[in-house]
């Protein structure tokens, strides 16, 4: 998420001051992504050093005010007409506990599976719900409609997620099924060594 260009975006309609932008921004994305007043300066901060935007006086409170540059207006432009680049894809928690927990001491990963597929599937409710009450009455301004299309986002990622989920539970289901019809392998100094570990860490008896 780019906070940098968020602010950007907030400030090409109009000068704004830090906890302003907090807000709208959050308004904006639902408070899907929170930020603090610490964040907003600090990215402002160096929005002004990288010559994005200036400090343009104060309100009448006496709010130091941030306007948009030339330069500013032309990094959003092109931030806007740019695809997210999914070549390197952020880490994933999920996707790591599942690739760790294949075949890891103790851990059935058929468990891990469950729980959070229970997990995705209750949020996904909640956000369902969320966009039945934003559509409750037809969206009566822009920020309102960036809040459906973030929900919107946000329920299509879980039902992503929670069809991934399946499909892993399958593949682990295949495997197994697949190495218990393997020929058994000649006895030998590793039938020693104690009970083999399936792909879903429970323990398998040697033969």
């Amino acid at each position: 998420m780019s906070i940098r260009h968020g602010l950007l975006a907030l400030l090409e309609r109009g000068p704004r001051y830090g906890s302003q932008l907090r807000t709208e921004f959050e308004s904006r994305t639902g408070s899907t992504w929170p930020l603090n007043v610490g964040q907003v300066y600090t990215t402002l901060s160096r929005l002004e050093r990288d010559g994005m935007v200036v400090q343009e006086g104060a309100d009448e409170a006496g709010h130091d005010l941030y306007a948009i540059t030339d330069d500013g207006r032309a990094e959003l432009r092109s931030w806007f007409g740019t695809p997210v680049d999914r070549t390197h894809p952020p880490r994933d928690e999920l996707a790591i506990k599942l690739a760790m927990a294949v075949g890891a001491p103790g851990v059935d990963i058929r468990d891990v599976i469950q729980s959070q597929r229970s997990h995705t599937l209750k949020a996904m409710q909640d956000y369902t719900r969320l966009k039945a009450q934003a559509l409750a009455d037809v969206p009566a301004n822009r920020d309102e409609v960036a809040w459906l299309l973030v929900v919107e986002q946000l329920i299509f990622q879980a039902e992503a997620e929670a069809r991934w989920l399946d499909h892993c539970e399958s593949r682990l289901v295949r495997l197994a099924e697949a190495a218990a019809t393997e020929p058994s392998a000649e006895p030998g100094p590793a039938a020693t060594r104690g009970p083999a570990r399936s792909l879903t860490g429970r323990t398998k008896t040697r033969r």
